[in-house]
């Protein structure tokens, strides 16, 4: 009996940091971008590539977001977390999308605690008698020895019914509770309701359209493998701070330290990179007029110093554009109105609730602005404002005099050339704004 030997040739292994998938990433436009990835990424590594890819300046704001178009929900994707997982998660029949975005808000509670965590929404379970120390009150979500809760009323959606009812909630390591006696907190009268090992919270969009919610202030805990609506825990806060403090909190403990560090990470990267890094807090007025230089320490004095600087510098603006062939003051300043129409933060002809909306989507933060034109008077333009998380629309009205035209929003007692003095003017000085224009909203095309 012959026997011939058969070469066999078995398939590679490929490790699973070099396997690669296509992903979809939409902007702003719903305009998507096909890339190709490895199946270890995470939404970091993601964001940093649009980043490169659009020439963006990299904040650390940038945020990819899992939308879930059929159930009306989405949320921001943390840093550290695997993409593939996130969307295996959602089921093959669920029409996911992620989204490349900005989002102001994504750590800010490390920095501005107070702004997310109302005193009479937390108190801590320690030997401190329940007495929050403010400048710990982070640190005790970190910790574990600590037992940080978080608690007040929600309305809850009744299961396979459209009616809401409100209860009083309770928020522990150990997961969501309501009480089934008032506010009693008392073990016999507090009902399990979630945790967060296996689930996620999600914004819920449109929340008395679809789930005939009592306010917009909605979200929800969705387990991880769930894909029907049915199955969604949908919570309903009765304001904007409420609902972001209960969310907030369900962040921390569920991700714990591993936000802290998806926070500090690129603050620790940016240390060894040599480009400089200028806080608003280090830039100062200097006077060079005299023989020797000096800072100029009195806040009237550097004001009036930078208004009159702008204006000089607007100016010589002015006469550069003035003198490209265009004789008449009129014809020269035709560029000068127009060139705010090239500036990130100008958004046309965007309408108050698109504003509205698109400020929400990149974080409900003190500064977070954008520029307009305005719908009632063509003339005229709108800067939309969040502070408080609230966003408050200012109108910008043109101002001729004797000839010139300038821009205020007080009525003539601050004038500005053009939009962009105006927006540099208000980035240093509060002026009669409720707080100065800190980040503004971008959209980009991928």
């Amino acid at each position: 009996m012959n026997f011939h030997a058969r070469r066999v040739t078995l398939p590679a292994i490929t490790p699973l940091c070099l396997q690669k998938r296509v992903i979809k990433v939409y902007d702003e436009n719903n305009t998507s971008k096909a890339v190709e990835v490895p199946t270890d990424v995470t939404a970091r590594d993601i964001c940093q590539l649009f980043v490169l890819k659009n020439h963006c300046i990299d904040d650390h704001s940038w945020t990819l977001i899992d939308h879930l178009t059929q159930l009306g929900i989405e949320r921001t994707i943390e840093d550290h977390e695997y993409v593939m997982d996130v969307l295996s998660g959602n089921g093959m029949e669920t029409d996911s999308r992620l989204y490349f975005r900005k989002n102001y808000a994504k750590y800010e509670f490390f920095k501005k605690p107070l702004d997310f965590f109302p005193d009479h929404m937390v108190s801590i379970s320690t030997e401190t008698n329940g007495i929050v120390d403010h400048s710990e009150l982070i640190e005790t979500f970190l910790k574990s020895s600590t037992c940080p809760e978080i608690h007040g009323h929600l309305h809850v959606k009744e299961q396979s019914k459209k009616s809401w009812k409100k209860f009083y909630f309770v928020l522990r390591r150990s997961g969501l509770y309501f009480s089934t006696k008032g506010t009693s907190k008392e073990p016999r009268h507090l009902q399990f309701f979630a945790d967060f090992a296996d689930s996620d919270i999600y914004t819920v969009l449109s929340a008395k359209k679809a789930h005939g919610a009592p306010t917009e202030f909605a979200f929800c805990v969705k387990a991880t493998k769930c894909s029907s609506s049915r199955d969604l825990k949908l919570l309903c806060a009765d304001d904007e701070q409420t609902k972001t403090c209960w969310i907030t909190a369900m962040r921390l403990l569920k991700f714990g330290m591993q936000l802290y560090q998806n926070f500090i990470q690129p603050h620790q990267k940016q240390k060894v990179s040599p480009m400089r890094s200028i806080s608003e807090n280090s830039l100062v007025a200097m006077d060079f007029s005299g023989h020797k230089t000096r800072v100029i320490e009195n806040p009237s004095e550097a004001l009036s110093v930078a208004v009159e600087e702008g204006l000089s510098w607007r100016r010589k603006s002015c006469h550069r554009l003035s003198g490209h062939g265009s004789p008449s003051s009129a014809q020269s300043s035709i560029p000068n109105l127009a060139i705010h129409l090239a500036q990130p933060w100008f958004h046309g002809k965007l309408s108050r609730e698109e504003a509205q909306h698109l400020i929400t989507q990149q974080g409900l933060i003190d500064g977070v602005f954008l520029l307009r034109d305005s719908q009632s008077n063509p003339k005229t333009f709108v800067l939309s404002l969040c502070h408080m998380q609230k966003i408050k629309h200012f109108q910008i009205l043109p101002v001729d005099d004797e000839g010139e035209l300038f821009y205020t929003l007080d009525d003539g007692h601050t004038r500005f050339t053009d939009l962009i003095q105006f927006v540099e003017f208000y980035q240093l000085n509060r002026g009669t704004l409720p707080c100065r224009l800190k980040h503004h909203c971008i959209r980009i095309t991928l």
